[in-house]
């Protein structure tokens, strides 16, 4: 790796300098602009080789040490008082995190959904953070609002959604989900007569708000609707069949007797990858109950949106395009890093509910002058400039090449469904729509269910404490059950077969060690 100047009139450093540099006695001198480029790019140099040798000899996902163990390094750190060169501070860096952090493109790391990144998103992340672009106005970036712009008119595009689509880049799924609430709401709110919402408040009887979303789907509509005072007991959970999928019967009954009970239907969140089971709602059947009723439809996305660029499972999300609003986690199934999201609206003028115009920062004179401020259709102000990590990937790598990668996960799904059910000492809870298979141990001297769950986390805490594998767990209809997320296009069905037996060997293991060991597994 060769990060040395390459003009005349920034020189090799010398040792004395190179010292100097680190030392940095005027804190004015440790800041980024054109005069400190040389120091920057020995730091940076320094920083990049301390990455390569400890992602080199990476050997398990994960250390195994527990969170006592580590929170006791922190004990005798003084943050009053800084360390004397970057060499110490790397040094520091290595013991409290890079030694014991969690790798996400180690071949035995299948536990949440995370996945490894594009090696161009990392040098947009480069890019970005030392330009250091606030995406709130266009007087504070520039080119990068159309660069964002474009992004969002693009996946609008591929949903579907129509030529009065907009978006913007969120902080995750949570937040896209949030904001996706509050517009349903004030639409809601507007179609019973209470159209000033934003500047009046909500009317008395907001509380008979309900939203409908699946048993499976994501906490964080509960959490959006605690946010918008509504409560988590506004969140309708809808039944779902054998394969964890809303069922549109359950959907239509349980909006009749909302109904009924003088309750108000909002919304309806519908599910492309539930977080437990990668399982895509029957979109098309919901989007026309949602259009029948009237009613707001969010797809929340997160997840499945990797099939937006797939020329093989594209398929599988048709009917999003019938959707009001929907979440996307590029930070998911793009393969960039962390984070980089969007929410997607069907009606631009939308947005105009997370509207406000300060003086300082959004004139309404600017929106007569047509300049282009972000900020009046985001949640945040301050915001970081991700899109460049999802353009510069598109532009580098290309859409169909990402397509190919979210698509070769979900033939690892099948592969590694396939060697689960070869062997009956494992029970399936489904069949994988993406790249998650949830499963449980279950070896037919252990007979009780309790003796079961507690099998099934001791594989799961045992594998972790060695650093052998990180794999989750999960609950289905109350008892504890395993779950690999599978994110990682790197990987081989011989991988996916390791993970299996690994799991087998362990609980193995444990029944072997006695009914001690396995929690008093034994039948």
């Amino acid at each position: 790796m060769n990060l040395s100047p390459s003009s005349a009139s920034a020189a090799p450093l010398s040792p004395l300098a190179h010292t100097a540099l680190f030392a940095a006695p005027d804190a004015r001198d440790g800041l980024f602009n054109d005069r400190t480029l040389p120091s920057y790019r020995s730091q940076l140099h320094a920083g990049l080789e301390r990455i390569v040798r400890t992602i080199a000899g990476v050997e398990r996902p994960f250390s195994g040490i527990a969170p006592a163990e580590l929170a006791a390094r922190f004990g005798g750190i003084d943050l009053d008082r800084s360390l004397p060169d970057l060499g110490q501070a790397l040094d520091e860096v290595d013991a409290l995190y890079l030694r014991d952090a969690v790798y996400f493109h180690h071949p035995r790391y299948a536990a949440h959904l995370n996945c490894p990144v594009l090696n161009v998103a990392l040098l947009a992340e480069l890019m970005l953070s030392a330009v250091n672009t606030s995406m709130d106005t266009w007087d504070q970036s520039g080119g990068a609002t159309f660069i964002e712009q474009k992004l969002v008119d693009w996946t609008a595009s591929r949903i579907g959604l129509g030529r009065d689509a907009d978006g913007v880049f969120t902080s995750g799924g949570t937040q896209s989900n949030l904001m996706a609430m509050l517009l349903a709401r004030d639409s809601a709110c507007a179609a019973r007569g209470a159209a000033e919402v934003r500047h009046r408040g909500l009317p008395d009887d907001f509380r008979r708000l309900r939203i409908f979303a699946s048993r499976a789907g994501h906490f964080s509509v509960q959490k959006a609707a605690a946010v918008l005072g509504l409560g988590h007991d506004a969140v309708v959970p809808v039944a779902c069949d054998a394969q964890h999928r809303m069922d549109p019967e359950a959907l239509a009954q349980a909006l009749d007797a909302a109904v009924a009970a003088g309750d108000w239907p909002m919304a309806v969140v519908a599910t492309a990858g539930t977080t437990d089971f990668g399982s895509i709602d029957p979109l098309p059947r919901i989007a026309q109950l949602c259009r029948d009723r009237a009613l707001w439809l969010h797809v929340d996305a997160a997840y499945g949106c990797g099939l937006l660029v797939s020329r093989r499972h594209r398929h599988l999300l048709d009917g999003i395009e019938h959707a009001d609003s929907v979440t996307v986690d590029y930070h998911k199934s793009f393969f960039q890093p962390v984070s980089c999201s969007a929410l997607l609206v069907r009606e631009r003028r939308r947005l105009s509910a997370l509207t406000y115009h300060a003086d300082y920062l959004n004139p309404f004179a600017s929106v007569a002058e047509g300049i282009p401020n972000l900020v009046d259709k985001s949640l945040q102000t301050t915001r970081r400039f991700d899109a460049l990590k999802l353009w510069m990937s598109l532009r580098v790598v290309g859409a169909d090449a990402i397509g190919e990668l979210f698509d070769r996960l979900l033939g690892l799904a099948r592969d590694g469904h396939a060697a689960l059910a070869r062997q009956p000492c494992f029970e399936l809870a489904h069949v994988p729509q993406l790249s998650t298979l949830v499963f449980r141990f279950r070896p037919p001297q252990v007979a009780d269910n309790a003796a079961l769950d507690t099998l099934n986390r001791q594989i799961r805490q045992r594998l972790a404490r060695r650093g052998e594998a990180m794999i989750a767990g999960t609950r289905v209809g109350g008892r504890q059950y395993l779950k690999f997320t599978l994110l990682n296009p790197q990987l081989e069905s011989a991988d996916v077969q390791a993970l299996v037996a690994l799991v087998r060997q362990q609980g193995e293991q444990l029944l072997a060690e006695g009914a001690a060991g396995a929690g008093g597994a034994r039948a």
